[in-house]
């Protein structure tokens, strides 16, 4: 007879895993909207999966919602936050016309100019030609992302926030060491790029200009 066969007796570790997934829907009524989320909820049941209470939301949005509510003294529409940016229901100026405002969220600004004030502190003592060349790939990579029509107040408060942090850690360097604002807004222009639009919108991309 053959020799039995071993068995792994090492204990089986135990493997837990956690699954996100951030959507936004849009319907035409409650109703559907509704439906929607019920068939949905029953539908992760089945893959031991749920939906995050407090992140979930249903909301009015869209191209009546600012009429509406208007007319049902409810107020504005509320707004969400997507994809790192606050998402806001408005009507043009020029026409009257809806559209969606993106907006940079705060939150992200900040933690971002949190990130660049430290790393500013570390790289304090090398050339100023260094540190710009940094500074111009955070700012642009920024702006690449952000960049989107009517967010140009947001992509502006980076490029003077990241301008002023900079100039402070450049007058830190010494005790004798401040660095006038004449000189400072030559080094900021020379080096952080302004702000513009990445992301025109899909017509304007196009060449379809109505």
């Amino acid at each position: 007879m053959g020799k039995p066969a071993e068995t792994d007796r090492r204990p089986l570790k135990s493997l837990s895993h956690s699954f996100t997934l951030d959507i936004v829907v849009g319907f035409n009524s409650q109703a559907d909207a509704d439906q929607f989320r019920a068939e949905l909820t029953e539908r992760m049941k089945k893959f031991q999966l749920e939906l995050h209470p407090e992140k979930t939301r249903l909301l009015e949005f869209g191209p009546y919602a600012i009429d509406q509510r208007q007319w049902r003294g409810e107020g504005k529409p509320e707004t969400f936050n997507f994809l790192g940016f606050t998402h806001i229901c408005v009507k043009k100026r020029s026409n009257g016309r809806f559209t969606v405002l993106r907006q940079t969220i705060r939150k992200r600004l900040q933690t971002k100019l949190n990130e660049v004030k430290a790393e500013l502190q570390r790289r304090m003592h090398e050339p100023i030609p260094e540190q710009g060349k940094w500074l111009r790939a955070v700012v642009g990579g920024h702006f690449r992302y952000y960049g989107v029509p009517m967010n140009q107040p947001a992509l502006t408060i980076f490029r003077f926030r990241v301008g002023w942090l900079w100039h402070r850690s450049l007058s830190r360097r010494s005790q004798n060491g401040r660095v006038h604002w004449d000189r400072m807004r030559r080094i900021i222009t020379r080096w952080l790029p302004v702000p513009s639009v990445c992301h025109p919108y899909p017509l304007r991309r196009m060449g379809v200009v109505t």
